[in-house]
């Protein structure tokens, strides 16, 4: 049993062929999809899915860093008022600091991942963290935040082996998904390292495929390439990562197995 902590499967590129997309997953022993939010636009579609597919795909609410712009502090009032409604949201996020495309907006993006930090203390849930080029700057917001009721997860986790202790410390999660399988990665050290109580599985699908299907578009089915690189790194058994991986996955988002 495996569970994707991290997939947009109800953006555009699902559009025509979701069913088949869940079955396949279902069909590769994946037992929960969470879904972080990215935009004001993308909430519909993702509050369907997750009504579509009750107690297999769980919603999160947040703005995602490279969404954040002059209009970010109206969105967040918007989503802060989802979150408090009756639906029931596992997690807060995506978001983060996006430093790779565009540095216009950095101090909002720092501001809206510091309001839904505060999110993420009042509503007791965890916190969804994008951290492309910004690694040692949300690590270090973390670390000023973290005062025992915050806990999350570092999405798409690549960083060095000093990082991984940094992040584990904090009591946060890392989510390994099909960067792990990159030759040019070089990330085998920190695979090796990674403390076991701390390793979730994600796809950020349709983003990121693993090896064998890099370049192609991602689905949550494809969480077996990841753990078969995992395990062979490990010099452990995908069984054993199947069980950790999922423990983890069910302790962060408060979840019955």
């Amino acid at each position: 049993m495996y569970i994707d902590t991290h997939a947009h499967l109800y953006v555009d590129k699902f559009s025509d062929d979701i069913d088949e997309v869940i079955l396949r997953a279902k069909n590769n022993h994946i037992d929960k999809i969470m879904l972080p939010n990215i935009d004001i636009d993308s909430i519909d579609g993702l509050h369907h899915l997750s009504d579509k597919y009750i107690d297999y795909c769980y919603p999160m609410m947040g703005l995602h860093p490279c969404s954040v712009d002059d209009d970010y502090k109206r969105v967040n009032k918007e989503m802060e008022e989802f979150l408090s409604s009756e639906r029931n949201y596992i997690g807060v996020g995506e978001t983060g600091v996006d430093l790779y495309w565009d540095i216009k907006y950095r101090d909002q993006q720092i501001e809206s991942f510091e309001q839904h930090i505060e999110w993420a203390k009042n509503f007791k849930i965890p916190i969804i963290i994008h951290s492309r080029d910004s690694l040692d700057l949300t690590i270090e917001i973390i670390e000023s935040h973290q005062d025992g009721n915050l806990t999350g997860v570092f999405h798409c986790y690549n960083g060095t082996v000093s990082q991984c202790r940094k992040i584990a410390d904090t009591n946060f999660y890392m989510g390994m998904g099909g960067v792990v399988t990159y030759k040019n990665a070089g990330l085998d050290d920190m695979i090796r390292y990674m403390p076991h109580h701390k390793l979730v599985l994600e796809t950020d699908a349709p983003y990121l495929s693993p090896v064998p299907n890099r370049g192609k578009r991602n689905e949550s089915s494809y969480i077996p390439y990841i753990v078969e690189h995992l395990s062979a790194v490990r010099n452990t058994t995908i069984e054993d990562i199947s069980k950790i991986s999922t423990t983890n996955a069910l302790k962060l988002f408060q979840l019955k197995e």
